[in-house]
């Protein structure tokens, strides 16, 4: 299986696999669900939002999917629906902006790490995807915070505590592990969360099918062309440290 930055000689097949997406009420998260619906995939949209998910295509007909309301702090009660997940995107998040209350640092560290970590080790622990398919995967979007300023200190550490969270873990998942995890570090794009955002979430979207189904493990859509250099740097960086430095569980 290929590495990070790695293509695979064969396209990821998305066609009826059965996909989940967090934050899918967000901007990047509907056009997430509107790109895996042109592949063909299954999808389930897991929404904190109190109305269920509801879209259309381009040409205005309904999208067949499966709406989920779901809470921060209840991962668990989502065992049962993952289970029957091939592909979980783990991408809701919030940004406080400027807010450094004891309430704001509480809320950043919940939703955008310590949630977001939770479902990765549920999703994980579940084993070999369902009817013996293709391995499970889990694509993670800890964005470019996670390296660079993003004007918003706590959506910056609560981002890099996930990345480096993640980093960590992809050590005991490579080679023919049953479960992949990719990681998506993306650049500004336009959303509730930014609305100053210079990519659009419907081209995002597509350039993350598109490196997935390529095989890339790093999934990078920005037009910062550091972070073309330095993310990738940080990762290896992070690998080395992370193998010398830390051990998997017995």
């Amino acid at each position: 299986m290929p590495g990070p930055g790695q293509t695979a000689s064969v396209l990821l097949p998305l066609r009826g696999r059965r996909v989940a997406v967090t934050g899918a009420s967000g901007a990047l998260g509907t056009a997430l669900l509107r790109a895996l619906h042109d592949q063909g995939a299954e999808l389930i949209a897991l929404t904190t939002a109190t109305e269920p998910v509801v879209l259309q295509d381009g040409e205005g007909r309904p999208i067949a999917l499966r709406s989920v309301v779901w809470c921060c702090g209840e991962e668990q009660q989502l065992e049962p629906l993952l289970r029957e997940v091939e592909i979980l995107v783990i991408n809701h998040g919030v940004n406080v902006y400027g807010d450094r209350s004891a309430a704001a640092m509480a809320r950043s560290l919940e939703v955008n790490a310590l949630s977001a970590w939770r479902l990765l080790e549920l999703f994980l622990g579940l084993g070999e995807a369902p009817a013996g398919g293709p391995c499970r995967e889990v694509w993670v979007n800890t964005s470019e915070a996670e390296l660079l300023p993003a004007l918003s200190p706590l959506y910056e550490i609560s981002k890099r505590l996930l990345g480096q969270l993640i980093s960590l873990r992809v050590l005991d998942h490579q080679g023919e592990n049953p479960c992949r995890i990719r990681r998506l570090v993306l650049g500004p794009f336009r959303s509730a969360l930014n609305p100053f955002g210079v990519m659009s979430p419907g081209f995002v979207a597509g350039q993350v099918i598109a490196q997935a189904r390529r095989g890339f493990g790093l999934i990078i859509v920005t037009p910062n062309p550091l972070t073309l250099v330095l993310v990738p740097l940080q990762m290896a960086l992070r690998h080395v440290y992370g193998s010398l430095f830390s051990r998997a569980a017995v």
